[in-house]
């Protein structure tokens, strides 16, 4: 089975409602040009059901940024799986970086709403990536691992074959920095490693990687060149049309 190339957008908390229209349907008119890509974009909870009604069946997948892990209950300001579903969504953005390191979210409560995701049938699409001063003690590779076996926890393989890993060095995120396309394929490459470990070699080698951290359409394209990078998260530059599109058909 070949892996799937997936363009993702995280608008995180930008756009009035009059935006998030705008650009969705400039997304769906301008995207007619790419070829075996997918598109996807992660929205505000509160324009999630009218997002995805537009872009049903226009090759524009949706997403939420966050949710909780439990169908419902006394959570006041959180969305349940059955809310993200229930708005048309087909993805779950979680762990994010902002989510880990803002929030305080650790890995106990990243894989709870990871093995939520599947038990409500949404994709989960699991961030994972080190601060700067783990980046510059060379442990990117350990940290890496380490997310990744405890926010998986109980996941089947069955389940991993609609995963998406999204690695997103935190020092690359809207810093202006990017990784550069080899120091992006050497941790993808071992991340696929560690997959493979986990779930078998053909598990390991379908589940779509992609890269995130100040992606935009000029170096979107050496990324995208390597052996291990699937696709792209992008943050900033997916709030505006053009420049998203122009990363997608990099």
């Amino acid at each position: 089975m070949a892996r799937r190339t997936i363009i993702a957008g995280n608008w995180k908390m930008y756009k009035t409602h009059e935006e998030a229209v705008s650009t969705t349907l400039a997304l769906i008119d301008g995207k007619g040009g790419m070829k075996g890509r997918e598109m996807a974009i992660f929205v505000p909870a509160v324009f999630a059901r009218e997002v995805a009604s537009m872009s049903k069946g226009k090759g524009l997948d949706v997403g939420m940024q966050n949710m909780y892990n439990q169908k419902e209950g006394a959570f006041t300001g959180e969305n349940s799986p059955v809310m993200v579903k229930d708005a048309g969504c087909r993805y779950i953005l979680i762990g994010h970086s902002e989510r880990r390191h803002v929030f305080g979210e650790k890995d106990e409560i990243i894989n709870a709403k990871v093995r939520a995701a599947y038990e409500f049938g949404l994709e989960p699409m699991l961030c994972i990536g080190e601060l700067l001063e783990e980046y510059e003690a060379g442990k990117s590779k350990e940290v890496c691992r380490n997310q990744l076996i405890a926010d998986l926890r109980g996941i089947t393989v069955d389940q991993m074959k609609v995963m998406t890993i999204a690695y997103e060095p935190v020092w690359a995120i809207g810093t202006g920095k990017v990784a550069t396309p080899e120091i992006a394929q050497n941790i993808h490459a071992y991340c696929r490693e560690v997959l493979t470990e986990l779930y078998g070699k053909e598990t390991g080698e379908i589940i779509p990687l992609l890269y995130g951290g100040s992606v935009k359409p000029d170096n979107a394209a050496g990324l995208l060149s390597q052996t291990d990078i699937d696709g792209l998260l992008v943050g900033g530059a997916s709030l505006k049309a053009d420049s998203f599109i122009a990363i997608a058909n990099a």
